[in-house]
């Protein structure tokens, strides 16, 4: 009997295993470094989960290293059913939370009911904002492709003609959580508005 409980649960974490491969599909506005192409969901989850090992020395509070690297690895896979709502689609944005919380319901739903349960918290956690593993895995996932733009001359600016007010009231909380990161982020941004990558409004 305890072989067949085992079996099943090794066959429904298979099924999100095998599942989850559809985030290397979901392409994000977000140019890679070298400008060549749109990174997907999977680079961008991986690239986070190392930045939260390396950076968390500028930390104001103390976060759970290993809980945000996995928090941020999960955060994304909603958009397997709800697709990329890109950071200034303020269209997007007003149904965004219905299409995730369905998609967290369905996907997480497939795990066995204790890792699904927890993977659902902790996505939760993150959506919230309040907790100071939630703050750090925000501030990374901001952080990021703040410096892809910035790597990628502002492309992805550009394109979608992006203002200084818009970038600050996307990271207006980034300052309680490092006051570090926040100014290297503000020279960043200063840097493309004298180029002309983003409107100085």
């Amino acid at each position: 009997m305890g072989e067949e409980r085992n079996l099943e649960r090794l066959e429904k974490q298979i099924r999100f295993i095998v599942e989850i491969d559809k985030v290397k599909n979901i392409f994000r506005q977000t140019y890679l470094a070298d400008a060549g192409r749109r990174e997907n969901d999977a680079e961008h989850s991986w690239h986070i989960a190392l930045m939260a090992y390396l950076l968390r020395e500028y930390v104001e509070e103390a976060v759970d290293v290993g809980k945000v690297m996995l928090m941020v690895l999960i955060h994304d896979l909603v958009e397997i059913d709800a697709g990329d709502t890109y950071a200034y689609d303020s269209v997007g944005a007003q149904t965004k939370r219905d299409r995730e919380v369905a998609a967290a319901d369905r996907i997480f739903g497939i795990l066995p009911k204790d890792q699904g349960t927890y993977f659902r918290e902790l996505w939760e956690e993150f959506e919230a904002y309040e907790t100071p593993d939630a703050k750090y895995a925000h501030l990374l996932d901001n952080f990021q492709p703040l410096l892809l733009n910035d790597a990628a001359d502002g492309l992805s600016w550009q394109e979608h003609q992006v203002k200084k007010s818009q970038i600050y009231k996307r990271n207006e909380k980034i300052e309680e959580t490092s006051e570090t990161v926040w100014n290297c982020m503000k020279e960043i941004i200063q840097k493309h508005i004298g180029r002309g990558h983003v409107a100085d409004a």
